[in-house]
C-alpha cells in the first residue's frame, strides 16, 4: 500500500506489531539504559558506526515510535520529542542561532516564548523583532542582515491573528532564512506548515497531540540532517528529553486526534456564533468567522478554523475576571486542547510575563479571554457561559441599584 490518509497514519505509522511479539499496542520501554552484547558493540554505537539504543536520553524505542509517527503526519523528514513545548522551542532556536543573530517573530507569541527571547537577548545578544507579516513588503522590511530565523505562531496565541505561511516561506527562501512555525493551535490535522514551504514545525504536545491533560511534552519536525545534529548536540547536552511513559501516552492520544479535532472545531463554530450575538461581548476573534481580518488565510491554509476562541468582555480586567469566576462547567486553566473546556485571562496568566505596553501592541487587552473549547455537548458549554453572563448582569444591576 502507498501513502495512507491522516486518520490511518495516526494509528499505524511508526509501529510494526510483528517486531514486538504481536503486541497490538506499542510497548512501553520504561528503561534508562540499554545493554550491549560486547564492549566492542558499545564502542561502535558510541562512535555512530552501528545503529541501536544506548541510553534513553539519547534514544528510546517508545520515543522513536512517536517521533516517526509525528514526522509522517507533519510531512517532515525527522521529528524529535522533548520534555515540554518550551524545550522544543528552545532547542530549535538555540540550534539555529549564535551571538549577534536576529530572530524575526510574528506579532505575538506565547508568553514563555517571549520570555525565552528576552533571555537570549540579555545573555547571548540574540535580538528579535515582531512583525504582523501581512505582506511580502512588510516581511522584507523587517528582515535585517543578521536575521537567521523567522519564527511564527499561526493562529497567534491568544489574539488568533494568522500569518500567510506560503507567502512568508517564499520570502524566506529567497533570503536563505529558515522558517520555524509553532503549530500547536492547529495540530497536524488542521495545518501542515512544511507542505507550505516552512522548514521546522514545533508543537506543545501537551495540548491537542495529547488531548487528555495528563502529559507535558514537546515535538519538533524538520530536515533529517539538521534534526539529527540537534539530537546529538542541543537536545542531548541540554537534556530536555521526553520520558518513555509520556511518549507512550502521546502515541495513545494521537490515535483519536482527528476525531477529537472534528468535535473541537464543530463546537467552537457554534460557540463563536453564540458569543458574537451576546450583548455582553465586545468582540469575538475566531478564524472561522468571515469577519475575521485573516479569514481568507484561514480558508487557504487551515482545513478547519480550530477549537480556540478569544473574546473581549465589555469592560476591563475586573469584568473579565468576574465573568470567569461565575463559570461552573468550564474550568479556569491555562492549557488548551483538553477534553474539558478551559478558559483563561491572558493578560494576567499566560502572557503576564509580557510587559503591558508590549502586550497591548500584540493586541492582548485586559478584557480579553481565551476559550479552549472541549468535547462536551456544545449546548452545555453555551448554557454555562450564559449562566455566568446572567449572574454578572444581576450582580451589576444590584450594585447599580444600591448606589
Amino acid at each position: 500500500m502507498g501513502e495512507k490518509r491522516f486518520e490511518t497514519e495516526v494509528i499505524h505509522s511508526g509501529y510494526k506489531s510483528d517486531e514486538f511479539r504481536g503486541s497490538l499496542a506499542p510497548p512501553l520501554f520504561q528503561t534508562s539504559t540499554f545493554t550491549f552484547d560486547s564492549a566492542e558493540q558499545g564502542e561502535r554505537r558510541f562512535a555512530g558506526e552501528e545503529e541501536g539504543f544506548i541510553y534513553s536520553r539519547l534514544g528510546n524505542p517508545t520515543v522513536a515510535m512517536l517521533e516517526e509517527r509525528m514526522a509522517t503526519i507533519e510531512k517532515g523528514e525527522k521529528a524529535l520529542a522533548f520534555a515540554s513545548g518550551m524545550a522544543a522551542v528552545s532547542a530549535i532556536l538555540v540550534a539555529l542561532t549564535r551571538t549577534g543573530d536576529h530572530i524575526l517573530c510574528s506579532q505575538g507569541v506565547y508568553g514563555c516564548t517571549f520570555g525565552l527571547l528576552q533571555l537570549m537577548k540579555e545573555k547571548y545578544e540574540i535580538n528579535h523583532d515582531f512583525s504582523m507579516m501581512s505582506t511580502r513588503e512588510e516581511v522584507l522590511a523587517a528582515i535585517t542582515p543578521e536575521t537567521r530565523v523567522i519564527y511564527i505562531e499561526t493562529p497567534i496565541n491568544p489574539t488568533m491573528r494568522l500569518v500567510d505561511l506560503e507567502m512568508v516561506a517564499d520570502v524566506a527562501r529567497e533570503k536563505g532564512i529558515p522558517v520555524v512555525v509553532d503549530n500547536t493551535f492547529s495540530s497536524p490535522y488542521l495545518q501542515n506548515p512544511l507542505e507550505l514551504g516552512c522548514d521546522f514545525v514545533i508543537h506543545s504536545a501537551t495540548k491537542y497531540i495529547c488531548g487528555h491533560g495528563d502529559v507535558i511534552a514537546g515535538l519538533a519536525v524538520g530536515p533529517k540532517e539538521i534534526m539529527s545534529k540537534i539530537a546529538m548536540t542541543t537536545q542531548k547536552d541540554i537534556g530536555g528529553v521526553i520520558s518513555p511513559f509520556d511518549a507512550w501516552l502521546l502515541l495513545r492520544g494521537l490515535k483519536t486526534l482527528p476525531v477529537r479535532m472534528d468535535r473541537h472545531c464543530d463546537n467552537a463554530e457554534k460557540l463563536a456564533e453564540y458569543l458574537s450575538g451576546h450583548p455582553a461581548v465586545e468582540e469575538v476573534i475566531f478564524p472561522g468567522d468571515p469577519k475575521h481580518p485573516d479569514y481568507a488565510i484561514a480558508k487557504k491554509q487551515m482545513r478547519k478554523p480550530g477549537g480556540l476562541i478569544s473574546f473581549k468582555i465589555k469592560g476591563g480586567q475586573k469584568e473579565a475576571q468576574a465573568f470567569i469566576n461565575k463559570l461552573k462547567l468550564i474550568k479556569i486553566a491555562v492549557s488548551l486542547g483538553d477534553a474539558e473546556t478551559l478558559i483563561q485571562h491572558p493578560a494576567t496568566m499566560t502572557h503576564a510575563v509580557v510587559p503591558k505596553e508590549a502586550r497591548e501592541k500584540m493586541g492582548i487587552k485586559d478584557n480579553m479571554l481565551r476559550l479552549s473549547v472541549g468535547l462536551e455537548a456544545w449546548q452545555d458549554i453555551r448554557d454555562d457561559l450564559e449562566a455566568a453572563f446572567e449572574a454578572v448582569r444581576k450582580e451589576s444591576t444590584m450594585e447599580s441599584g444600591s448606589i
